[in-house]
């Protein structure tokens, strides 16, 4: 009966262990397998961050440089258009071609005796307008001096807001003297006071245009 009774405990303890290594497999596989879920669910993670490509970067279109032209050598420049000026005439048909500047045509004047009389052609900036008509005009000179121009024949006439636009005259130069007697007669005619008319100690030298045709820039 005795060994009855130590078999049967034997038995129980065998028993129970083994219940109990079963459970901790168990439970050690429930372990792994959490881990490996969980190792697994990074990975994936990983993976799916590594795996997005940064979007191709766009493409740079190019340019195109301004038209150019070359000029000297390899030297390049833009290519320029060239705006001509635009004129009124009046009187005989003229060209703006070859005209003197007002600088040369000084030197011309003062090249001059009173009776003398040259045929050219000059450009300048208009400094007044007859206002009655447009029958005269005067043209700027350097140093403050002018050239009264008249018009041949009496046969045309100006605007009479053309001062200050810029001018080319065609025709014959001259220059005219007024005496010191002359001078005095007028300026005493004029009501200047003896003083005044003392002070007249010069004749007076004029530069004189009489124009065939005349362009006013528009």
């Amino acid at each position: 009966m005795k060994k009855i009774v130590v078999a049967a405990a034997v038995l129980f303890s065998f028993t129970a262990c083994q219940k109990h290594k079963e459970t901790e497999i168990k439970s050690e596989d429930t372990v792994i397998e959490g881990k490996a879920d969980t190792m697994h669910v990074d990975t994936d993670t990983v993976s799916d961050t590594n795996s997005e490509a940064a979007p191709p970067a766009a493409p740079v279109e190019a340019k195109e440089a301004p038209a150019a032209k070359i000029v000297s050598g390899n030297t390049m420049e833009p290519a320029r258009q060239e705006v001509k000026a635009q004129y009124s005439s009046f009187g005989a048909k003229i060209v703006a071609d070859k005209a003197l500047t007002k600088e040369q045509m000084l030197q011309k004047y003062r090249s001059l005796k009173p009776g003398d009389t040259i045929t050219v052609k000059f450009r300048s900036t208009i400094k007044d307008v007859c206002q009655k008509k447009g029958c005269w005009m005067e043209m700027e000179l350097p140093g403050g001096q002018k050239s009264f121009v008249k018009f041949k024949d009496y046969a045309y006439f100006v605007p009479l807001n053309a001062a200050e636009s810029e001018a080319i005259v065609s025709g014959k130069a001259f220059v005219s003297e007024t005496s010191i007697a002359q001078l005095k007669h007028y300026a005493k005619d004029g009501g200047q006071s003896e003083a005044e008319i003392a002070k007249i100690t010069q004749p007076k030298i004029e530069y004189k245009f009489m124009a065939d045709g005349v362009l006013i820039s528009k």
